[in-house]
């Protein structure tokens, strides 16, 4: 019987094979490609739910690559932290590949090959980044998805090539710095193995003078997957690639790509430099206030966009404030509940939820109408009323009204502020809220509000017949719109047969943050 030790390696693997089966099985019928995609993926999830269990009820998993002993060979490991991840990255992936059968279909007919060809790719690369123990191997996986990211954006061809090219050039800057940054960590370690260096790098700065090579290192990384993550500033290459990418690659891009790059941060920051060497350093202190910044910079830009897709980018740049808010008040909080990364990690999976649900939305619009502009959508609600009704839920949650996602997402940062006492970060949080409300209650105001007056829709004051989109895109919607209600409920009602808070608090007990931080 296939041991459980061995899913992290065959997650890549079967990933891998799949992208080359799509290939070939694509030029005898290129139908197949959904549904190999499809498997693969649900496979994948399968795994990872299972890897998951395991690290929770038994313990972490350690695999060597072709045997070979760590530090000489990679090694992948899998706790709960990556597990966590591995599952939310997956669970989008699938959404997303069953979303895409009717809109790839429909957007880009002459590409359904390539498209799944490139898209398990990125699949695969995101999987690598999250399994890997090796950090020169995460590079190299950040690497894959970011190729396969550029290309996709690309695939609209038009105006998404110049999309994809700024997205290159920031993402190649992005990774010199982090490839500068693992050579550095190299050249005083000689290791590349994570818990090699981790164990490795303390007798550089335990006297308490930092070896310059080290802190170098550190800020190296952390510029350059802020710009894989898009924090401000350094976000300019986000709001085009968003808007012009394919629907379900703006989802995947917003939903899970800009978060795996949090997650190499969180993984180098605690697994690699370790706790004690954060402490040294107030890298958090600069990271939480440039968070803040970014939380009220996105919401403002959000609202002075037309187009519904760039307003939800500017949206997402606002949201990676949130979690990147949270993790910067990481090492400050030591409440069982929001403590550590807590509230870091709760939101990185309410707002995949919420941002995938909502630029699913937007390509639906222009499935089936081209309807790219907020002002075009007047009295959709009416002709299209599940796809506005799972915007509405989305919208809801990204406001805050509970009992969505983004109200407990929204509570326990306050939580986590009130804790560690800078009140300035709990106003950043209330404005933010006001302006959500502001920009989201004007897309909702449109589709349901604006009825019969004169537009592009004004028939829509008399009856009109309901005119949705196919099935196959309606239910991945829906079930993201729901599971922004019900995710909520279970974190709110600290439901224990979730495993939610046991894996919360696996990844603090891990690092030694939140109650588990030692005085």
């Amino acid at each position: 019987m296939l041991s459980v030790d061995h899913f992290p390696v065959l997650i890549i693997a079967i990933s891998l094979v799949s992208s080359f089966t799509i290939l070939v099985a694509g030029w005898w019928n290129k139908k197949a490609c959904w549904f190999i995609s499809l498997g693969t993926i649900f496979v994948q999830l399968i795994m990872a739910i299972t890897i998951l269990n395991h690290v929770l009820n038994v313990g972490l998993i350690s695999y060597w690559l072709g045997g070979w002993m760590p530090p000489w060979g990679i090694e992948y490991v899998m706790d709960a932290l990556n597990g966590y991840i591995l599952v939310v990255l997956l669970f989008l992936a699938l959404v997303c590949v069953v979303y895409s059968k009717r809109n790839i279909e429909h957007e880009l007919p002459g590409k359904i090959v390539p498209y799944y060809v490139v898209y398990q790719l990125l699949v695969t690369g995101l999987c690598g980044v999250t399994v890997t123990g090796d950090i020169f191997n995460l590079y190299v996986f950040v690497e894959i998805f970011s190729l396969a990211a550029y290309a996709l954006i690309a695939s609209r061809g038009g105006v998404s090539l110049k999309a994809s090219f700024v997205y290159l050039v920031m993402g190649s800057i992005g990774a010199c710095f982090v490839l500068i940054g693992i050579g550095m960590i190299y050249s005083v370690t000689g290791s590349l193995n994570m818990h090699d260096i981790s164990i490795l790098l303390p007798p550089l700065y335990e006297t308490g003078a930092i070896n310059r090579a080290v802190f170098a290192a550190y800020a190296l990384i952390v510029v350059g997957l802020s710009i894989k993550m898009a924090l401000f500033p350094l976000h300019t290459w986000l709001p085009d690639a968003h808007s012009f990418a394919p629907a379900e690659i703006s989802a995947m891009l917003s939903g899970i790509i800009i978060e795996v790059s949090t997650y190499a941060l969180i993984r180098i920051s605690f697994s690699v430099f370790t706790v004690d060497f954060l402490r040294l350093v107030p890298v958090f202190d600069v990271i939480a206030w440039i968070a803040a910044i970014a939380i009220i910079y996105g919401s403002v830009l959000a609202i002075a966009q037309i187009n519904l897709k760039r307003m939800l980018a500017y949206s997402s740049i606002s949201q990676m404030g949130y979690i990147m808010l949270a993790f910067g008040l990481s090492l400050s909080t030591r409440a069982t509940l929001w403590g550590g990364l807590t509230p870091a990690l709760m939101h990185i999976l309410n707002h995949a939820l919420m941002k995938g649900c909502l630029f699913m939305v937007a390509g639906a619009f222009i499935y089936k109408a081209e309807l790219w502009n907020i002002t075009d959508l007047r009295g959709l609600g009416r002709k299209m009323p599940y796809t506005c009704a799972a915007f509405s839920l989305a919208a809801i949650s990204m406001i805050g009204v509970p009992p969505s996602v983004g109200f407990v997402s929204k509570v326990y940062l306050i939580f986590a502020i009130v804790e560690q006492g800078n009140f300035i970060f709990m106003a950043v949080v209330l404005l933010s809220t006001l302006l959500n409300l502001v920009y989201f209650w004007r897309v909702i105001e449109m589709l349901y509000m604006r009825v019969g007056e004169k537009g592009p829709h004004a028939e829509y004051a008399e009856k009109v017949e309901r005119d949705e989109i196919p099935l196959l895109m309606l239910i991945p919607i829906l079930t993201l719109g729901i599971l922004c209600v019900v995710i909520g409920i279970i974190w709110l009602t600290e439901i224990p047969i979730t495993g939610a808070y046991p894996i919360m608090d696996s990844v603090n007990k891990l690092f030694g943050i939140g109650r588990f931080t030692v005085p």
